[in-house]
């Protein structure tokens, strides 16, 4: 009877983690923000990756 037990609680262990794989994703996806407008774009924003001449030159002589 102990083995059927054990047997019980792996799926329900299985099926917890599951449901909170699932509910993290949802809370993931829902907390995104939105794609940022051309304007935010073509701003000042100064990070993350921008593409300037030293990057275009670099890619320039690195081809091969």
């Amino acid at each position: 009877m102990s083995q059927k037990n054990a047997k019980l609680s792996r799926r329900n262990f299985l099926l917890t983690v599951g449901a909170g794989g699932a509910a993290t994703a949802a809370a993931v996806v829902a907390g995104k923000k939105a794609a940022p407008t051309t304007s935010q774009v073509a701003g000042h924003d100064k990070r993350g990756y921008h593409e300037t001449a030293h990057v275009n030159n670099y890619y320039r002589t690195a081809k091969v």
